[in-house]
């Protein structure tokens, strides 16, 4: 692992930008989900095989979830939604592989990740309500509350990030220090402990965001 989780190896250059490990490994990942969603959906069948009907599994699960959260117009957001998910369970179990370190194990992963989410907020939030209506939002439900909802979206954000960041990161360091410490196989048992926690935080991550979004266009309300 590098020094410090908040600086990031340089591996090369693009012109003037520097392009750090984390980088290049959400590259890498990227490419492998969309060769694999290639694969997995290229021949679609009204009678699914094996392969079709656990991706069907799979994106009719996190339908589910989205609408049990949002009561309404969930179903728009599963593109949004199921890509986070899917691309957080592989960032965040990507670190288990020898050599690699999980992209959300670094601050400007989950960094990004928060920012999408936050502008994802207010763009379906403006989409749904209208910019007047939505900006209306913020005073409600009293005029003198204006100041701490704009608070909020920013603070609930960067929380966002931290939790993220923090469990990753520190699921890896321990990882690493009982792997120095006590040999290659002992640390078995905390990598499944690390595979169980990765799984929770792209769940728990992906579940804010929906409610985030929902709360920002008033589909969490009962109707």
């Amino acid at each position: 692992m590098d020094g410090s989780p908040l600086q990031s190896t340089v591996l090369f250059a693009i012109g003037p930008v520097p392009i750090a490990r984390s980088v290049a490994t959400t590259w890498a990942i990227m490419a492998v989900l969309v060769l694999g969603s290639w694969f997995l959906t290229r021949r679609l069948r009204l009678r699914p095989d094996r392969r079709q009907a656990a991706v069907e599994v799979v994106v009719a699960g996190i339908a589910d979830q989205i609408e049990a959260i949002l009561l309404k117009g969930g179903r728009s957001l599963l593109p949004l939604v199921g890509t986070l998910f899917v691309f957080l369970v592989a960032a965040n179990l990507s670190g288990i592989l020898p050599g690699v370190q999980a992209p959300t194990a670094r601050l400007e992963t989950p960094a990004a990740l928060a920012l999408i989410v936050f502008f994802s907020v207010h763009y379906y939030g403006v989409r749904s309500r209208g910019l007047l209506g939505y900006l209306a939002s913020f005073a409600r439900p009293k005029l003198i509350m204006l100041p701490l909802n704009v608070l909020s979206e920013v603070t609930r954000t960067f929380s966002l990030m931290v939790r993220l960041f923090g469990n990753v990161m520190s699921g890896e360091f321990v990882i690493a220090l009982v792997l120095a410490l006590a040999g290659l196989f002992l640390p078995v048992p905390f990598m499944a402990l690390e595979i169980l926690l990765g799984l929770v935080q792209a769940y728990i991550f992906t579940v804010l965001a929906a409610v985030f979004i929902g709360a920002a266009t008033g589909n969490g309300e009962k109707a």
